[in-house]
Formats: structure tokens, C-alpha cells, sequence
């Protein structure tokens, strides 16, 4: 958990107080049966949940080949075997 400082929780504080005035005065400013379908709306798509992670590329392939004189080096076991002693 990350710690804040006491003036760093207040001003978020205020602003977590300033944001629900602000949306206070939208929500009065906007006629009602537009209020409530904009609020149903809301609670859908909370109700829903976030949407699950598309895979980014085929499975077994490797994000982004290497640029031209930077390929990954080979191992050492590779180059070397291990010798008896």
C-alpha cells in the first residue's frame, strides 16, 4: 500500500468533494428522464464489469521481434559444455 502525506489526502479530499458537487450540478442542470436513462445506463454497465483482456497476438508468438543488431545472446550452455573434473 502506498503511504500519502496528510496534505496529499486532504486535497484529494477536496477533490473527491469538489467532483461530487460538480456532478451534483450537472445531474440538476439535465432534465429528469434524462437523469434516470443516463443513470440506468450507468448502473448496467457497472452491473457488467469490465470486459476480459483480448489476447494481443496468436499464442506462441513473441510480442515484437528484436531490431536488427540487438538479437537476444545465446546461452552458455549452449556455447559450452560442462567439463568433467
Amino acid at each position: 500500500m502506498t503511504k500519502h502525506s496528510k496534505r496529499e489526502r486532504e486535497r484529494r479530499d477536496q477533490e473527491t468533494i469538489r467532483v461530487r458537487e460538480i456532478e451534483a450540478a450537472w445531474v440538476g442542470s439535465v432534465p429528469p428522464a434524462i437523469a434516470r436513462a443516463f443513470a440506468l445506463e450507468v448502473d448496467a454497465a457497472r452491473a457488467r464489469g469490465p470486459e476480459p483482456r483480448r489476447p494481443d497476438m496468436a499464442p506462441g508468438t513473441r510480442p515484437r521481434p528484436p531490431r536488427p543488431g540487438h538479437e537476444p545472446r545465446p546461452s552458455k550452455d549452449a556455447e559450452r559444455p560442462r567439463r568433467d573434473g
